[in-house]
């Protein structure tokens, strides 16, 4: 964790230096220009300009480290009061420099400043705030994280866990104690194949929380922040983001009216099949898809309509083998290989590595299919969980 919050920091000086350098340069062209290319004229421009720039370079590092980089239109938002607020910073420095006294005329100067002689310096900061910045903070951020690791962000169950939302199947009895026992079981089993578990902030009044999966999608060293198809879920992104921010990740989001559940997201490769069902919309699909093009994933979109999620209906071996209960399969032939196995509880199957899988004990018939393709299966009792429609991956996200 200390790690990746130094990196932010060193992302938030090195893309403030970028920003204020921007600024610099852009304000003294063009004020030379003004000047015909003057050089005589520099050594009065250079005090003015860099009193701006050096305001605008901690200006810019602080609203960096507060977050300004996470959302793009909070940038844009930034860029232009950082831009503003250093330029009047600079100027008032200046007149200090200068012993100007701030009467009502002076600071009529710094109010007209802004439409004339500091115009290009706090417009040049505006552009390159949200451009400049953003790239820089976001390369330098992404770097540095082990090249191969295995997490597991898990989130315990709410208190409130028998209020959870179905949508296909009749509502049961759900026991809170038995299912807090499975959880602990569930999480076991994921440290005993090698992988760290991290616990998300707990959130005891949402209560499908412990189905942490929906709230993002790891693609490397970057994270997709979803924004879940129910409103009552949609307060869960706030913890999943902390978490994935201590882990170094990069974080990116769904954006409204995008909708986005994690559990409709399945990668086979450099492949992304996405359900489009009842959580996650043609927007939100169309906006994953731009954000996971520059990383190397094609997203396919697969059409949900029996189940859930589409992980809910299929997900897939090490192999790449596509496997799923075709009664709750819209359309098997999209995938490019496809198993059926012969219970719905059998469909999910959690990647521990190349050899070995997590699948749920509800589904004995499936695990023997499985181990009978040579792969080692660990089995867990999720039977609480699965009758709020969930499954073994949608307990954790796994970061690789």
């Amino acid at each position: 964790m200390t790690s990746s919050w130094a990196r932010r920091l060193v992302a938030s000086l090195v893309s403030a230096v970028a920003v204020a350098a921007i600024g610099l340069v852009a304000a003294t062209l063009v004020l030379l220009i003004a000047n015909q290319l003057n050089s005589a004229v520099l050594g009065s421009i250079t005090p003015y300009v860099a009193w701006n720039a050096l305001a605008a370079f901690v200006l810019a590092a602080i609203a960096a480290l507060l977050g300004a980089y996470d959302r793009r239109w909070i940038a844009v938002v930034a860029g232009i009061l950082v831009g503003l607020i250093s330029a009047a910073i600079g100027t008032l420095v200046l007149f200090s420099t200068l012993n100007v006294t701030l009467t009502g005329q002076a600071w009529g100067q710094i109010a007209s400043s802004f439409i004339g002689i500091n115009l290009p310096f706090w417009l040049a900061v505006a552009i390159a705030f949200p451009t400049a910045g953003y790239a820089v903070f976001g390369a330098i951020e992404s770097q540095g994280a082990p090249a191969s690791r295995k997490i597991a962000l898990v989130r315990i169950p709410a208190g409130n866990l028998s209020e959870g939302l179905i949508t296909h199947i009749e509502r049961e009895a759900v026991d809170s104690e038995l299912a807090d026992k499975q959880w602990d079981d569930y999480v076991a089993a994921l440290s005993a194949a090698g992988w760290q578990t991290v616990e998300v902030a707990s959130a005891d009044q949402l209560a499908d929380s412990v189905f942490v999966e929906d709230t993002a999608v790891v693609f490397g060293d970057t994270a997709v922040i979803s924004r879940p198809g129910a409103d009552s879920r949609k307060p869960e992104i706030a913890g999943t983001e902390a978490a994935l921010r201590a882990q170094g990740l990069r974080l990116l989001r769904i954006e409204e009216p995008g909708t986005l559940d994690g559990g409709d997201v399945l990668k086979v490769g450099d492949t992304v099949y996405v359900g489009r069902g009842g959580r996650t919309n043609a927007e939100g699909i169309r906006q994953l898809r731009a954000l996971v093009a520059p990383l190397g994933y094609t997203v396919v979109a697969v059409p949900v309509t029996k189940a859930l999620h589409l992980k809910t209906a299929v997900t897939a071996l090490p192999d790449g083998t596509v496997i799923g209960y075709e009664p709750i399969v819209d359309d098997p032939r999209i995938f490019g290989r496809f198993l059926p196995v012969p219970e719905a509880h059998g469909t999910a199957v959690v990647v521990l590595d190349d050899e070995t899988v997590l699948m749920s004990s509800s589904a004995p018939g499936s695990v023997a299919l499985v181990e009978d393709l040579g792969y080692t299966v660990i089995q867990v009792d999720i039977s609480e969980f699965e009758k709020l429609e969930g499954c073994v991956t949608c307990l954790s996200i796994r970061i690789r």
